[in-house]
């Protein structure tokens, strides 16, 4: 890397830092904080579902596999574009229509105290390796590109993130989400065509492409597999707590819909574009091996990109990997203060549990350094990510949103549910390998840990219909739902938002037309994207300008 690729990526830090603090005072309760008042735009919250969700590891996991095995990778993205539409069409209304700040406070009135605590421990277990592997991906990104040494950058990226989400909270957290998803979108459509040029274009790559590169599934990564997937991500999406942030946070239940379209209409084209590098870049170097297969997407920009524009795509990469991190520290934190802390002392002043909702973000922000520095030793983040996926995904989110629909499942079911299949996940996956030597492939350990906890929930069904037995506490949450669709169109002034995004966008589309004046190639494209850009950001701050006043 050149001296001007790293004053870009420090000018994206600094941006991005400003935008995040900006939102320092709007974090004055904990609603504010940890929802945002109930009131971000649906379009800004679907960007930040969709940066939150797919930037946990898409360049190192996927892009390793794309450069492995080729366009299985495009076929294993592809999948989350139909979990993002059953989440819009039946999951994401439903959270809204609760009322709830987090899910562990709809988990205590659907369910009781005793399963709410459970819940919360294990989704806070949980969350020190999934925020470890969100920020390990951001580091391996920055190793590859500078050759820094890999725990500094997992020290230096966890303090700032730490950092911004500390002081701004989940509006700077879905803020900074946008402006990340126009800076990556932009940097990709640079990437894409210079990637092509390296190898001769489009017709000579695929001619040169190892047999079976083009392939729709292979051994590993089968049918089956896709299938369960497919599953996964729709309960996944739409029970995973940080996401169920998403649809809470809006307007009402339309919008919460809005948010689970636009994360599947993403998905529709961008497999294809984030996939493309590094399946390109197995064409020009076939011999990384092992780990090193995950610094493919990187080593082809900087073969590709030319001086400036390199620190352009490590800055947009960096900042949006860090979105899951940001979003997964920020609910961390409010699941902590609003669903543990708040119960052991309920008579807390709130500027006292502001000081507490800070000091846990700080203290979450640090564990996911931890583990960020131990996942070299636990066989590579494609590895920690995939295998954490299977045995706790289905299992700890499925029985949730079951009651989102059903009268029937009661505390006793859901535990009954959420255990066993995570008992039996975990002997498959750790016990009989060494017992009696078997074990599951990838697919068949996708595919368990969404079967499993299906099963248990369908046969309690059956019986519960069978005996009559329905749950008191559902018609409960019923009557608040009621009282919430009444209280749901209450407007709120976002001009800050967008002024933000506006700034960030037109800054962004600046710089980028300066590196693309300076660059010895590309001009045209680079210059382009730019002035679009710039276009995009003055449309922003002329938006927010109107609402400001119009409040329309």
């Amino acid at each position: 890397m050149e001296n001007l690729d790293f004053i870009t990526i420090g000018i994206f830090t600094l941006g991005i830092l400003l935008a995040g603090v900006s939102f320092s005072k709007s974090g004055k309760n904990m609603k504010s904080f940890f929802a945002a008042g109930g009131q971000v735009p649906w379009w800004i919250s679907g960007l930040s579902l969709f940066m939150g969700f797919f930037s946990a590891g898409t360049f190192v996991v996927w892009g390793s596999i794309a450069y492995s095995y080729g366009w299985v990778a495009i076929t294993i993205q592809s999948a989350m574009c139909l979990a993002g539409f059953g989440v819009g069409f039946f999951i994401a209304p439903r959270w809204r229509a609760t009322g709830v700040m987090t899910a562990a406070e709809y988990i205590s009135r659907r369910l009781g105290v005793k399963v709410q605590k459970m819940y919360t421990y294990l989704f806070l277990l949980i969350s020190m390796f999934t925020t470890g592997s969100f920020l390990y991906p951001v580091a391996k990104i920055v190793e590859v590109s500078t050759g820094f040494p890999l725990q500094g950058c997992i020290l230096l990226l966890g303090g700032i993130s730490i950092l911004y989400v500390t002081v701004g909270g989940l509006w700077a957290v879905v803020v900074t989400d946008v402006l990340q998803f126009v800076i990556l979108t932009a940097a990709v459509l640079i990437v894409v065509p210079l990637s092509f040029r390296e190898v001769g274009g489009v017709s000579a790559f695929i001619e040169k492409v190892p047999e079976g590169f083009l392939s729709l599934f292979n051994d590993e990564y089968s049918v089956l597999f896709i299938i369960a997937f497919c599953f996964y991500n729709l309960f996944f999406l739409g029970g995973n707590w940080s996401y169920v942030q998403r649809y809470t946070t809006v307007k009402n239940k339309k919008d919460a819909r809005k948010v689970g379209w636009l994360f599947g209409a993403l998905y529709l084209v961008s497999p294809l574009l984030w996939m493309l590098p590094p399946m390109i870049y197995r064409i020009i170097n076939p011999e990384l091996s092992g780990l090193a297969d995950e610094g493919a997407y990187l080593l082809m920009c900087k073969q590709a990109l030319p001086t400036g524009l390199l620190g352009l795509m490590l800055g947009g990469m960096i900042f949006a990997t860090a979105s899951s991190l940001n979003g997964t520290l920020n609910i961390s934190a409010g699941v902590f203060t609003n669903d543990i802390y708040r119960r052991i002392f309920p008579f807390t002043a709130e500027g006292k549990l502001m000081k507490i909702a800070r000091f846990s973000t700080i203290g979450f922000g640090i564990l996911a350094i931890v583990v960020a520095l131990l996942i070299p030793l636990m066989g590579g983040i494609v590895n920690v990510v995939i295998s954490v996926a299977a045995l706790t995904g289905v299992p700890l989110y499925l029985p949730i949103i079951w009651t989102l629909f059903s009268k029937r499942q009661t505390a006793v079911s859901v535990m009954t549910a959420t255990l066993v299949s995570l008992g039996l996940n975990a002997i498959f996956k750790f016990i009989t390998p060494y017992t009696c030597g078997f074990s599951f492939t990838r697919a068949e350990e996708m595919a368990t840990g969404v079967v499993f906890p299906i099963i248990i929930l369908l046969c309690w069904e059956v019986y519960a219909f069978i005996k009559g037995i329905e749950d008191p506490n559902h018609q409960a949450c019923r009557l608040i739902e009621k009282h919430t669709e009444e209280q749901e169109e209450k407007t709120a002034d976002n001009s800050q938002s967008l002024r933000v995004i506006g700034i960030g966008i037109g800054a962004s589309g600046f710089l980028i037309m300066v590196l693309g004046v300076m660059a010895d190639s590309g001009q045209l494209l680079v210059c382009s994207i730019g002035s679009v850009l710039i276009a995009v950001g003055g449309f922003c701050m002329r938006k927010a300008k109107k609402y400001k006043k119009t409040g329309l």
